[in-house]
């Protein structure tokens, strides 16, 4: 399912335009970038969804091509997990 699908998918279930349903949906991936960008905490939909951000420490890797060593420095990255409700729909039940 793409974007325009779901915001199509949003509009009917809500009885809503697909206008603001659009416009619900952008609100939403924005509040949530919002936050995880902060770091400061995290974005829970109880039994669905968990956005938060992690720390990634500094690191050695390997070149695949010449196999010399390369320090990659230490970041942040964005974990989703899945909740028990979304777990257990993909499950099939």
């Amino acid at each position: 399912m793409n974007r325009s699908e779901l915001v199509a998918a949003l509009s009917e279930r809500a009885e809503v335009t697909r206008k603001d349903a659009d416009a619900v949906l952008a609100a939403f991936a924005e509040i949530v970038g919002e936050v995880v960008a902060k770091g400061d905490e995290k974005v829970t939909i109880p039994g669905f969804l968990t956005f938060e951000r992690t720390h990634r420490a500094a690191r050695t890797a390997r070149n695949p091509q010449t196999g010399e060593p390369i320090q990659i420095a230490a970041g942040y990255s964005a974990k989703v997990s899945a909740g028990s409700k979304l777990k257990e729909a993909a499950k099939g039940a």
